[in-house]
């Protein structure tokens, strides 16, 4: 595709999203993996659709406004990425795209004040534990608030946990295989803190010492894929200098967090720290990689037979083409029958903060999935991050379907230590 970009006035990101326009070929692969074409079915809203409507805004042809609508219904999901014959870096695109329009776009009062509520809240744990406190307390008042209020309402747990504060050093048991740096996320912990503890459970007991460094904050993914680069940026150079040691790896166990570690590079390009972000993305992996790699120590079978239905978080399966390595180490688990979801391919549609902007959409997707989840015949889902694991949990329970959700390091964690799995057996 011959593109008129001006890139030299568009800087560094120009050339990224340059590049990416000219890769697209219109072949149409995409289609059937874009989850807001399958809802939508008009072709702006698909990859295809979005990568010409950014092309005639950057060459000036159209209005950022027209556009804007269509591009901020892409969940950023990649899957479009994954069905590219091409290699179009999408996900590149899109990041570059937002961060570019961003500063330029309209915004209601209402929609700038709702976004900084997000970002200055989401990515604090303190802050984000008083913000679901008053949410639940404002739970009495939900049908009389706008949709975009009512979403995050409706995601909030029935009772949040117990703060469980994290160590700085937790001590390999045995023989050290390895020693790590582990990013400990922000709504995680508030949110399910177990998934942390679990995580550290399982590589101390496979000779992991684990470094949890104190200076870490978040990873900056939030910001970055809703187009707020300089508050990235922020949180980027904290984690530079926090995860600066020399560690074999540092491991995140959600898969938004690592493609956001892993997009470094990215965010930085331009940067004059563009070499330390190449250097930190290189040693980023996730858990469920890292095990594969090292080795589980042998697994207890199971009390009983159990089938197990793993869903692909998009931000391991397409971001960072993680597919194989979690079904592994479900698999090495003796007794667990592992099950694969219809249209596992398709997003559940969190995305980040997607459910909370758009959700609508993000609705029809969550219950989707749920309704391919129960129609796979698992007792039990298993996932990889955090935001897919609160969407499935609450799409199931409105589909009146209790069926227990865990993260991957969860089961393991059970498993080893010969807990039961699900509840009251």
């Amino acid at each position: 595709m011959q593109h008129k970009i001006d890139v030299e006035k568009l800087g560094p990101q120009g050339e990224i999203m340059a590049h990416a326009i000219e890769a697209c070929v219109h072949c149409g692969f995409c289609l059937p993996a874009c989850p807001t074409y399958q809802v939508l079915g008009e072709e702006m809203d698909s990859p295809r659709g979005r990568i010409f409507l950014m092309k005639e805004v950057l060459e000036g042809n159209l209005n950022l406004e027209e556009a804007q609508p269509y591009l901020d219904k892409c969940l950023g999901c990649q899957g479009c990425v994954t069905a590219c014959p091409s290699g179009v870096p999408y996900g590149e695109l899109i990041t570059t795209y937002r961060a570019w329009s961003e500063t330029k776009r309209h915004r209601s009062p209402f929609q700038r004040l709702f976004r900084i509520g997000l970002q200055e809240t989401l990515p604090y744990p303190a802050r984000f534990r008083a913000a679901v406190a008053l949410g639940r307390l404002g739970q009495p008042l939900k049908p009389l608030l706008p949709p975009l209020l009512q979403a995050p309402l409706e995601l909030l747990p029935n009772q949040l946990p117990k703060a469980e504060p994290l160590p700085e050093l937790v001590p390999a048991e045995g023989e050290k295989r390895a020693r790590v740096a582990f990013l400990a996320g922000c709504a995680q912990q508030v949110l399910q803190p177990g998934f942390n503890h679990a995580t550290l459970r399982v590589l101390a007991h496979n000779g992991v010492e684990v470094v949890i460094p104190k200076g870490q904050g978040c990873c900056g993914a939030l910001a970055m894929h809703t187009g707020e680069r300089e508050r990235a940026l922020r949180f980027a150079r904290t984690n530079l200098e926090a995860f600066a040691g020399e560690y074999d790896a540092i491991i995140t166990n959600a898969a938004g967090c690592g493609s956001g570690l892993k997009e470094y590079p990215l965010l930085f390009h331009g940067e004059p720290e563009q070499e330390k972000a190449q250097a930190l993305a290189a040693r980023v992996k996730d858990i469920a990689v890292f095990l594969a790699e090292l080795g589980l120590k042998a697994v207890p079978p199971l009390s009983r037979p159990l089938k197990v239905a793993y869903h692909d978080a998009c931000h391991l399966a397409h971001a960072q083409q993680v597919r194989a390595e979690p079904r592994r180490l479900l698999r090495s688990i003796p007794g667990l029958e592992l099950l694969e979801i219809p249209e596992g391919e398709l997003c559940c549609g969190s995305a980040g903060t997607y459910n909370l902007e758009q959700p609508q959409i993000a609705a029809t997707l969550g219950e989707r999935k749920a309704r391919n989840i129960i129609a796979s015949g698992a007792e039990l889902v298993v996932t990889g991050n955090i935001g897919c694991f609160t969407q499935i949990q609450s799409h199931l329970r409105k589909l009146g379907r209790e069926i227990p959700v865990l993260h991957t390091l969860e089961l393991l964690d059970r498993a080893y230590r010969q807990s039961p799995i699900l509840p009251g057996r």
